[in-house]
């Protein structure tokens, strides 16, 4: 028989934070796909798991022992340092609030529901425009029931009232936000929130909620009194292209007030929060990241700085397809590989083949015969950049403007690829391209043909060679091992999605164990496979 917690001490809220992450985990895509408000990236249950990640991350450096003030601090200040995009901001806000209230005895019903509304409080106060249907409203309502339990009820009764009470609110976020009621789906942050508070009362009386799928509720008009203006994140944002993060130290509320009013001058989906010991994350969507960054600056110390192009997340999501009136703009990729070929041609790119090592007049010759007025050139490492110079300015004449992209590997070519729009500028479509190829990171996996000196030290003939750019960073008795170490490094710094490009030696079965490997090591990451047929590597891998 499970017996109820009456409270939760250091070693059961450092359980809840692995119970969050493992239910955020088996529910990350489905909130994904839920994702269409503010920004339709399908990045909202990523969002999510990453924080909470950074939260228990936090909380398993003080240990079990820790009480559950230093627990709490722990989460928040790992939440606000990892924090990412608008609901893993709010969601450092609600650990916060268990750290505000929480001290060196174990956290009752009195002191959840006193978290509860702390946590709503600041997540309200955070936001410069707050807007319902959101994550902040199934908060709101989630802390109004558990405020409204009788003084003596349980903690396990305050928990589960809570948790109730933010299904409820989370299946009329439709009939608020005019976006989720046109898509027919509930917030995507709201939905992450439930998790978590699931996750609450699970650890306090032994068993997660069993849910059905959420109703969504009859849509109606909007809550009366609630009143968007057109510059604020709502049912039409306005036309940002970048999502801004950043953190801030050395500051005060003084200057974090001048700030939050600088940026909704500059953007809107402002949001600014702190961890409660000095430090703030700060976020905005904005047109121009550089004057959002300059405003940190002036406020204090800016670190961990963010850059995300929407452009390149939508495009991933698949929610935004080539605009009209492209003009006489042509892409001409070098590509390895059947398969690769395909996959750029897929995409609408010319391909000249270098299965062969590529001359500079082969390429000078394949963009003279390109009848287009501008060509944009991925190289994808197949020259020199000296070679890529000479060429441009041997192509440029009264009929070709010819503009070469920054890519030194296809899985880099790719990722420009999916962004480019010929329906916009030249200049404005190769910055986005080229951003996108250079915050890719890139590698190889091969097997050394020979025995050589490399940096990381002596390879025999058949060992597993881990290559991140063009330096060997991992060197392991067979390719398997080699693979994984390389996937370790990669992501150890972060990342998202993982693009496997595969080459025409792999063995049979080589993706399925990698991709393996990263569901069991790095939970939340995506991994795309691709058949690239490409000689020399067994793979490619980019890392977004």
């Amino acid at each position: 028989m499970l017996i109820a917690l009456d409270s939760v001490d250091g070693e059961a809220l450092l359980r809840w934070s692995r119970w969050c992450v493992d239910g955020l985990v088996a529910r990350c895509e489905e909130i994904n796909s839920l994702n269409v408000f503010p920004v339709p990236d399908s990045d909202t249950g990523t969002n999510l798991l990453f924080t909470m990640r950074a939260a228990a991350e936090g909380a398993e450096v003080v240990g079990p022992a820790a009480s559950v003030g230093a627990v709490a601090a722990a989460m928040a200040r790992g939440a606000v340092a990892g924090a990412r995009g608008n609901s893993g901001v709010i969601l450092s806000q609600v650990l916060r609030g268990i750290a505000e209230v929480a001290g060196d005895e174990p956290l009752d019903a009195r002191l959840l529901r006193g978290a509860l509304n702390e946590a709503a409080v600041l997540a309200t106060e955070a936001i410069s425009i707050p807007v319902e249907g959101t994550i902040v409203t199934v908060l709101r309502h989630a802390a109004a029931a558990a405020d409204g339990c009788p003084h003596d009820a349980a903690l396990s009764v305050v928990a589960a009232e809570a948790a109730d009470a933010a299904a409820e609110a989370l299946a009329r976020t439709p009939s608020q936000l005019s976006v989720l009621g046109a898509a027919g789906v509930v917030d995507a942050g709201g939905l992450g929130l439930l998790v978590i508070l699931d996750a609450l009362v699970g650890v306090v009386t032994g068993a997660t909620p069993e849910r059905q799928d959420i109703v969504v509720a009859p849509v109606t008009l909007a809550t009366p009194g609630v009143v968007v203006p057109p510059s604020a994140c709502t049912d039409e944002p306005g036309e940002q292209d970048y999502e801004v993060m950043y953190l801030l130290s050395g500051s005060d509320s003084r200057r974090v007030d001048t700030l939050r009013s600088r940026l909704g001058e500059l953007g809107d989906s402002v949001i600014i929060v702190g961890d409660g010991e000095g430090s703030w994350s700060v976020h905005v969507h904005c047109s121009d990241p550089g004057p959002a960054v300059e405003a940190g600056l002036a406020a204090g110390r800016t670190h961990d700085i963010r850059i995300s192009c929407f452009a390149l997340d939508e495009t991933r999501a698949g929610r935004v397809g080539r605009r009209a009136g492209a003009t006489d703009r042509g892409v001409l990729a070098i590509v390895a590989g059947d398969g690769a070929a395909d996959l750029f041609a897929g995409e609408g790119a010319m391909v000249l083949r270098c299965d062969e090592p590529v001359t500079p007049d082969q390429l000078l010759d394949a963009i003279r015969a390109l009848d287009c007025g501008e060509v944009l050139v991925l190289p994808n490492g197949a020259l020199s950049a000296p070679e890529l110079v000479t060429i441009g300015v041997a192509a440029r004449d009264e009929s070709h403007e010819v503009l070469l992209l920054p890519c030194s590997s296809m899985v880099q070519g790719l990722a420009a690829l999916a962004v480019h729009d010929p329906g916009r500028a030249a200049v404005d479509d190769v910055f986005a391209m080229s951003e996108a190829a250079a915050t890719t990171r890139w590698g190889s996996l091969r097997v050394a043909t020979e025995r050589a000196l490399t940096l990381m030290g002596t390879c025999e003939a058949g060992d597993g060679l881990g290559l991140i750019g063009r330096e060997v960073v991992v060197i392991a008795p067979d390719p398997a091992e080699a693979g994984r170490r390389l996937i370790d490094q990669v992501l150890g710094v972060g990342g998202e999605l993982l693009t496997l490009l595969l080459g025409a030696e792999i063995p049979a079965g080589f993706a399925d164990l990698l991709s393996e490997h990263v569901a069991a090591r790095h939970p939340g990451v995506e991994v795309l496979v691709y058949e690239g047929g490409q000689a020399g590597d067994l793979l490619q891998l980019g890392v977004e």
